[in-house]
């Protein structure tokens, strides 16, 4: 199928499911490689041009990038994410870790939450993924929450000042529905259409240090993206784009 094995599993290893699935579609349409490369972010661009190169043609190409595809959507692997005080966890990764994957994101980061605290890892990881150009971030909000914070505690930044800081990411936040307001309690983080956290934490330092909180990362490009696919059909009723000011 080819002449350079070893091409073939550096690709595997760099490109994601959907971008093999996307360049295949265009090439075997007939688009020019330089049309259909565009599937991939541009800062990634020139090392997929020179594996291919090395794997041989277009003829070539279509096997390769459709085997690449379907061993991602068929990767399945599950751990626990725990956050627990005193350093008491014993399997799984750490809550507090959870701001690596956004930092290794090559191609999108979709985070839902409740609302954010500064102080949190993930929020300065988001703040430096949005300011990614290759990167898409989209993040969805509690308008309620962020928006009509009152009493102590910790202050938590309004849907406002997330979009004026996240530039370059896409804000959405709850709107009323039927006449009441939408409550976006759904915590998690969708990475490059294949890695999915659910967790029961919210995105704060507490949250990540000292509760005990349980989470799941997922790595399945078939429900990931499916999860994707959902809360996108949600926008046009549930959500709201915040504009940046």
């Amino acid at each position: 199928m080819t002449g350079d094995l070893a091409a073939c599993r550096e690709l595997a290893a760099y490109l994601t499911g959907s971008e093999a699935n996307e360049l295949a579609i265009q090439l075997d349409a007939g688009r020019p490689f330089s049309i259909a490369i565009r599937a991939v972010s541009s800062l990634r661009r020139q090392r997929v041009r020179d594996l291919l190169e090395r794997i041989g043609g277009v003829d070539t190409w279509l096997p390769v990038l459709a085997a690449i595809e379907g061993a991602h959507a068929r990767a399945v692997a599950i751990e626990a994410v725990w956050t627990a005080p005193g350093n008491l966890v014993q399997y799984g990764s750490l809550g507090s870790s959870v701001h690596h994957y956004v930092k290794a994101a090559r191609e999108s980061v979709i985070c839902s939450t409740f609302n954010f605290q500064e102080s949190s890892a993930l929020w300065s990881a988001l703040a430096t993924a949005a300011a990614r150009t290759e990167l898409d971030v989209r993040i969805y909000m509690d308008r309620r929450a962020a928006d009509w914070h009152k009493g102590g505690g910790v202050p938590t930044p309004t849907t406002q000042e997330v979009a004026n800081t996240l530039v370059g990411a896409t804000v959405l936040r709850t709107k009323k529905f039927d006449g009441s307001w939408v409550r976006n309690h759904a915590k998690f983080l969708a990475i490059d259409h294949q890695f999915l956290l659910v967790t029961s934490a919210n995105f704060s330092k507490s949250a990540e240090h000292h509760n005990v909180e349980l989470g799941l990362v997922v790595r399945n490009p078939s429900l990931t993206q499916a999860i994707e696919t959902e809360v996108a059909g949600f926008e046009r009723n549930l959500y709201e784009v915040v504009r940046r000011q």
